[in-house]
């Protein structure tokens, strides 16, 4: 078994785990979002965490983190990224489209029924460079700026390591902060009555022997399935590479049976003795070397 597997009771929020079970409760949702927003975010009871997107049975299916819906129907997708990926921009922009698949029926033809949305991601790194808690993006005409599309979609990138303090909130920062270091005396740090009650949900989560044997279970799970690719990937390495070195000794056979004047018909007759290959396979190998000689 993997030694690297860390005590539940040690986890930040930045592990997804945590972040999903702790998130599950409604409070803790409203609290992450009203300092997220700098207002009051009155989120519904029947919000979701792992909720499974796919337009299709053939299309790449996703499943988001924690997905919310406050009183007046605005969606909020939020999702915790401590692993930076070269893909997460255009990440965000699959997550958005498929959010938007789920809010129209089928034959409603008014598109201003659509829901205000917003895809937040929590990042422990700065994706862009610019030094900020906080990036916020929303349709803008290039060749007028202060022309905006107003189509009902935002996309919020936070950055835990942000600088520009003098930007955003002090309660803001303390969140980010907390995330990145779930500690008691973060949250009592922070003076923060919304951070103090996302805390003890953070503390109840770690103590529940519950969840604590089904953070056991994820964690086999994940264990065994890396197992298995690499025992795939060890067994697939094996067969090219045992694919490969038949075909260097039939292409050496080929080229000593033809130098010795053996005609093609004697030389696959002699290959199938002489490697115990079926008539089908030396036919191919003999097509694929008279091919290249003939060149």
């Amino acid at each position: 078994m993997d030694k690297n597997l860390i005590p539940l009771k040690e986890l930040n929020l930045t592990s997804r785990f945590l972040f999903d079970e702790v998130m599950e409760d409604s409070q803790a949702q409203q609290d992450m979002l009203s300092i997220i927003f700098g207002r009051e975010i009155p989120v519904l009871q029947h919000s979701e965490t792992e909720k499974e997107f796919r337009v299709s049975p053939l299309s790449r299916s996703i499943r988001m983190d924690i997905f919310s819906v406050d009183e007046e129907e605005n969606i909020y997708n939020t999702e915790m990224q401590d692993k930076k990926r070269n893909d997460l921009v255009k990440r965000s922009r699959y997550y958005q489209s498929l959010m938007d698949t789920s809010l129209l029926e089928p034959g409603i033809p008014n598109y201003n029924l659509l829901n205000q949305t917003y895809l937040i991601m929590i990042m422990t790194f700065d994706l862009f460079g610019y030094g900020k808690y906080r990036y916020t993006f929303a349709p803008r005409c290039e060749e007028v700026p202060e022309c905006t599309l107003e189509d009902g979609a935002v996309r919020i990138f936070l950055n835990t390591r942000g600088e520009n303090r003098e930007e955003v909130s002090e309660e803001l920062i303390h969140l980010l902060h907390y995330l990145e270091h779930t500690t008691d005396a973060v949250a009592d740090g922070s003076q923060s009555e919304r951070i103090c009650r996302i805390h003890e949900r953070v503390c109840k989560v770690r103590s529940s022997e519950e969840i604590g044997v089904k953070y056991m279970q994820a964690w086999e799970e994940r264990y065994y399935e890396r197992q298995e690719a690499q025992e795939r990937g060890r067994a697939e390495g094996m067969v090219k590479g045992r694919e490969k070195g038949i075909a260097q000794v039939v292409q050496a056979l080929i080229e000593a049976y033809m130098e010795a004047g053996m005609s093609r018909e004697e030389t696959q007759q002699r290959l199938m003795g002489k490697l115990e290959l079926d008539g089908e396979r030396t036919a191919q190998y003999l097509e694929t070397y008279w091919h290249e000689a003939d060149k």
